[in-house]
């Protein structure tokens, strides 16, 4: 069997792509992958880096705000569309799929329609409570639709495709570990665990308001074990901050880092977790079970994050914050309270836990099992 699969632009988008190709050769191991992308996007590094061969296609956005900038990015956004059918085909044409998934991402918009109108069983998964505009044009074409969450189909016309509810894959070393395995091996001792993160760039009001935290916990001796990564904006201001406040960077109660390469083991000690609300984190917090206060990032499409939060925050999972109404204050203030009141904070960690879908990986495969009957009828 061979398996066309197109995405790309951000780790939101290529890793689901990632993730059902794994899970397509847990069933199927002498399946045959291609990935379409973009030649700049972070799948350049991603899908050869796990072991799968990339074709490229030039594709890019419309800019609504206008200035000279944007313009230009526009005119090229043009050209690239009017090549991007053509090199769609090529890319078909030369690998001949049984099936095509798309996971979102600009590059999955002419690939997945070409296929469609070529004849090829095609699905799409989107990740996000509010839908990309290239998977809101897609559904309209493909065969299948998988959803993480169906709050999704409020912003999108059901009538025109079929769905199902499938969850997000998440990375399966998440929920491997016990609380207190994690926590000693992390060296902490079994009071309550913090831990906060913006991703890998990081994000300035998470860190500005984690500053202000962990320098209080710290000055007032609070018994609060916590682990931040400050991200790669983070990395010429926050360690100066802590080093001129007298807080280590690591200590029995601290773990500050740029980077969090142990994600697994920091979310298995967490009894807290102050970040955005990403598909994958979110996923990941349900996957694990734990209460979170989500700052969903107000810069990207759709306020698509925002959408995100509020399935868990409707749920009695999270606390959700803007941030335009973030204060330093008003986040250690939560951290305080749910610190203080762990009835509520288990009882958000077993809502959490409660959204996860144990069978993702079951339900996709339905949906693949159902492309593949299809292309055998053709």
């Amino acid at each position: 069997m061979k398996v066309l699969i197109a995405c790309g632009g951000t780790g939101g988008h290529i890793n689901p792509g990632l993730a059902i190709a794994d899970i397509i050769k847990s069933k199927y191991p002498d399946t045959e992958f291609l990935f379409a992308g973009t030649p700049k996007g972070m799948e350049a590094k991603l899908v050869p880096k796990a072991g799968y061969k990339l074709e490229t296609i030039k594709v890019a956005g419309f800019q609504r705000k206008i200035s000279l900038e944007n313009i230009g990015r526009n005119i090229k956004a043009v050209a690239y569309l009017a090549t991007s059918g053509r090199r769609a085909k090529e890319i078909i044409e030369g690998f001949k799929p049984d099936i095509a998934i798309g996971t979102g991402g600009y590059a999955a918009g002419p690939v997945i329609r070409k296929a469609a109108r070529m004849g090829i069983p095609t699905a799409i998964h989107e990740q996000n409570a509010y839908p990309g505009v290239t998977n809101k044009l897609l559904a309209k074409e493909v065969d299948y639709v998988m959803l993480t969450v169906e709050e999704a189909l409020k912003f999108m016309d059901k009538s025109k495709f079929e769905y199902s509810v499938t969850g997000l894959p998440v990375r399966s070393n998440i929920n491997t570990m016990s609380k207190a395995e994690a926590r000693a091996k992390l060296g902490f001792d079994d009071k309550f665990t913090v831990l906060s993160f913006g991703g890998s760039l990081g994000a300035g009001c998470i860190n500005e308001s984690m500053e202000f935290v962990i320098k209080d916990n710290f000055k007032n001796g609070r018994e609060i074990n916590h682990i931040h990564g400050y991200g790669g904006m983070g990395k010429d201001t926050f360690p100066q901050a802590m080093k001129a406040a007298g807080v280590p960077l690591k200590s029995e109660r601290l773990r500050i880092t740029e980077y969090i390469n142990d994600m697994d083991v920091c979310l298995a000690a967490a009894d807290l977790v102050i970040c955005r609300s990403g598909a994958s984190t979110l996923a990941e917090l349900e996957a694990a079970g734990r209460a979170s206060i989500l700052i969903p990032s107000p810069i990207v499409a759709g306020n698509h994050q925002y959408h995100n939060a509020m399935v868990l925050g409707k749920a009695g999972a999270a606390v959700v914050i803007e941030q335009k109404d973030v204060t330093s204050q008003k986040i250690l203030d939560e951290v305080l309270k749910l610190s203080s009141d762990t009835a509520k904070t288990e009882k958000m960690s077993e809502n959490a836990a409660k959204l996860f879908l144990t069978d993702t990986n079951d339900r996709i495969l339905a949906v693949i099992d159902k492309l593949i009957a299809k292309g055998k009828k053709c």
